[in-house]
């Protein structure tokens, strides 16, 4: 999915660069198995967590926090914001923004909606709490029962990679059984890419300014 005509909602970044994020986490098997790649890689990248995701598993976030990865918002439950009122989209992204905040000890900057989907109400909340949105200029698909590393690598690259924003998932609680293992997979394919044309891979704080 390309957004060229909103590069600051997508994320875009000097070139050179790309910022890689997960959503959809933490999750117990898919999370560990992601920062394990993250760390002979020597890279380090931004989870979109979901609020009720980290109160499930505290320990997993920490393991995040642990290594040095930044924590943003996706939200509190992963449903769309499209349909509901004010008072609850305010209330699910005050309760993850506060989940993030307790388990840090810092204020998270990044939110990104569930499904890339805005609302009016929600971009209000986030206002209100001082959180940027940020959706994405490169996606995986790796959610499919049908992905691979190689397809994830070749979806991503269909989108804007360099100076861009990745998006890939540690998490299979939206998608099929198990298809976090592409994404996983994807990540050594990917870094061979990235290495060869000199592009470094950034959270998203390293990556976005102004």
């Amino acid at each position: 999915m390309r957004r060229l005509l909103l590069p600051r909602l997508s994320g875009r970044g000097p070139r050179g660069g790309v910022a890689l994020t997960f959503d959809d986490g933490p999750h117990p098997e898919a999370t560990p198995a992601v920062l394990d790649v993250l760390d002979r890689l020597g890279w380090t990248a931004t989870f979109f967590v979901l609020g009720a995701q980290v109160r499930r598993h505290p320990g997993v976030a920490a393991e995040v926090v642990a290594a040095g990865h930044e924590l943003a918002l996706h939200g509190d439950e992963h449903r769309y914001l499209i349909g509901r009122g004010p008072r609850a989209a305010g209330d699910d992204l005050h309760r993850a923004y506060d989940t993030v905040a307790g388990l840090t000890g810092q204020p998270p900057l990044w939110w990104r909606p569930p499904y890339g989907v805005l609302s009016g109400p929600a971009l209000a909340a986030a206002r209100g709490l001082g959180v940027r949105p940020l959706l994405w200029s490169a996606w995986g698909r790796d959610w499919r029962a049908a992905a691979t590393g190689e397809s994830v690598v070749d979806d991503l690259y269909r989108g804007e990679v360099d100076g861009g924003m990745l998006l890939l998932h540690d998490s299979d609680i939206t998608s099929a059984p198990g298809a976090w293992r592409s994404a996983v997979a994807a990540l050594p394919l990917l870094a061979e890419r990235l290495g060869a044309a000199g592009v470094e891979v950034r959270t998203v704080g390293e990556h976005v300014r102004g």
